[in-house]
């Protein structure tokens, strides 16, 4: 008779634990939509390291050691890179582009992202580098753009003013507002 309860008793305990665990189970839906309601991230990264690859080349790696995912929201998904990013950029000849800043959002229907604070960009094949506070880009167009102070320096000149304009590879540039010694070819 002892083990019939004992039996009975352990059954019960059982069955009890099986059925709180087939309850505990959420929609993902319902899930995401509560961490959007809340502004939380749908998933955290730490210490990524990405390599994007076309037609088996690599061209683009990214760093970070913090990466925020907010693709669970409707209207405008976004990445964020609060402890700040570093991507190199690879062309086909071999030569790189970097981007560098303490901080960046990348917004994905848009393919635009912000990058702030001790931005710098560096074209290794021209000696090409920028400096700014603040850098848009336009990762469709494959364009930077800056209303902020910069520096730009060439291997003959160095630049300064408040407005940048530029592709992605620093060959193409229109600069508002500038000073800083220019040497002109003849």
């Amino acid at each position: 008779m002892k083990k019939t309860v004992i039996n009975i008793i352990q059954s019960s305990v059982a069955l009890f634990v099986v059925a709180l665990l087939f309850s505990c189970t959420n929609d993902i839906k319902k899930v995401q939509d509560f961490l959007a309601d809340k502004n939380l991230p749908i998933g955290v990264a730490e210490n990524i390291n990405l390599v994007y690859k076309d037609s088996g080349e690599i061209t683009t790696k990214m760093r970070s050691s913090l990466v925020h995912d907010f693709s669970n929201r409707k209207a405008h998904p976004y990445s964020e890179f609060p402890e700040g990013i570093h991507i190199t950029k690879i062309t086909k000849t071999g030569d790189s582009t970097t981007v560098k800043g303490d901080y960046s959002i990348s917004y994905t229907k848009t393919e635009v992202a912000e990058i702030r604070e001790n931005v710098i960009v560096v074209n290794y094949e021209k000696k090409y580098s920028l400096y700014t506070s603040q850098l848009f880009w336009d990762q469709k167009e494959h364009y930077f753009l800056t209303e902020k102070k910069f520096t730009l320096i060439t291997p003959t000149d160095t630049l300064y003013g408040v407005g940048f304009e530029s592709s992605e590879d620093l060959f193409d540039w229109h600069i508002k507002n500038n000073s800083g010694s220019i040497q002109v070819n003849d």
